[in-house]
């Protein structure tokens, strides 16, 4: 694959006087589309059968798309901390990004497999299901995989690549057409200060700013990852040349730096504002490495298949910590933190841990093995909601502060 170029914009640039002849109502693909609230039906047949983490979302037909929402009913308690939210949903949806706006601290939406899109108005008590016309055009079954909102303005990522824009908390939603040579599909998707920016990334490490609604596209990484490995593939970076082209797993912190874990968990990458290409690192066992994020005061952590923590530098290579954790041999999926002390991990089979020190020392949350799901989302907001997200439509609400 090529070098990216700076400049090249990948999306299909439009003059400004068409974009705004589609809000007005023209009848476009990129027209803005009302996001209207389906109605309860029925009952539906027994879900399917529990799925693995994978698979929940992938090989959905469009057939299984059609079918009609299930009614929501009432949240259950889990422990004196955490609910769990019913959803208006089938339970082999797989749900994936949670976001609020910045107008309504209580106002979000949830996404999924299957083009799932949720909205609240109560901080997540409730969801209700929404449709966007402009995501069912062309017969495709979406996975929406990431949103994020600055103010009103809010952003949508999916696969196969779509791009949707609302510039009033989600009440219309635009669809931005993406150039077919887009390197990958959008995984994650950053609203940034600013009308009209943004920052979108895609599983094969390409990163590209916007600062105008999405019209042009800046190319961030000069070099695709793979052209990077076969530079470095002799340099001792274990497992590089297993590479497969993508990453299973990007995080963001919010001074824009990145990190990212190879397809096959045997190496893991890092990309920083202003390089010209993502700097691989070797993993720090032989276990293979699951996830990765940043801790409050922007160290990396790390965890592996068969459920150790790990922490390191920002740079990602000085000495690695390990924490203590008895995951009882469950991968752990995600970590975040709500301040400088207190944060939360999730794992495998319904496993929920709870730290007070930073990250230390980990408590499990021996409710959530009730749980027939793996947890493998948490969402914290600044305005104190906190949200687990687990396969087969499971939605875990925190109810209690620590």
């Amino acid at each position: 694959m090529a070098a990216l170029v700076a400049a090249a914009p990948f999306c299909q640039a439009r003059p400004l006087a068409a974009r705004r002849s589609r809000r007005s109502g023209a009848t476009a693909a990129g027209a803005p589309v009302w996001c209207q609230a389906e109605q309860a039906a029925e009952p539906a047949a027994p879900a399917l059968g529990r799925r693995t983490l994978l698979s929940a979302g992938l090989a959905l037909g469009a057939a299984a798309a059609a079918q009609p929402a299930l009614p929501a009913h009432a949240n259950r308690p889990l422990s004196a901390e955490w609910e769990v939210v019913d959803l208006p949903i089938e339970k082999d949806v797989l749900l994936l990004d949670i976001a609020f706006t910045g107008s309504d601290p209580n106002h979000g939406f949830l996404l999924g497999s299957r083009q799932t899109l949720l909205e609240t108005f109560d901080g997540g008590k409730t969801w209700a299901r929404r449709t966007v016309q402009a995501a069912q055009d062309e017969g495709f079954n979406f996975r929406f995989n990431s949103i994020s909102f600055n103010g009103d303005e809010g952003w949508i990522v999916g696969k196969p690549a779509i791009l949707l824009h609302t510039t009033d908390g989600g009440k219309t939603w635009e669809r931005i057409p993406l150039s077919a040579k887009l390197p990958g599909a959008p995984v994650l998707v950053t609203a940034l200060a600013g009308p009209g920016s943004a920052e979108m990334t895609t599983d094969q490490g390409a990163i590209y700013v916007t600062s105008n609604g999405a019209m042009n596209w800046t190319a961030a990484v000069q070099e695709t990852v793979d052209a990077t490995l076969n530079r470095v593939i002799s340099s001792g970076i274990s497992g590089a040349s297993y590479y497969e082209g993508s990453f299973s797993n990007i995080s963001r912190n919010p001074a824009g730096d990145y990190v990212a874990v190879s397809s096959r968990g045997n190496f893991f990458m890092t990309w920083q504002p202003g390089q010209t290409y993502w700097r691989p690192h070797n993993r720090p066992s032989t276990r293979r490495l699951q996830n990765m994020g940043y801790t409050p005061d922007n160290k990396i952590w790390l965890t592996t298949k068969g459920g150790d923590i790990y922490y390191v530098d920002a740079s990602g290579e000085g000495k690695f910590g390990q924490a203590k954790v008895n995951s009882r041999g469950f991968g752990i999926l995600d970590i975040k933190f709500v301040n400088d002390k207190l944060g939360y991990a999730c794992g495998g089979s319904g496993s929920l841990f709870k730290t007070e020190d930073g990250g230390q020392s980990w408590k499990r949350e021996k409710a959530a093995d009730q749980l027939a799901a793996n947890l493998y989302e948490l969402v914290f907001t600044p305005a104190g909601l906190g949200f687990v997200l687990g396969n087969d439509g499971v939605l875990l609400r925190r109810i209690g502060q620590a």
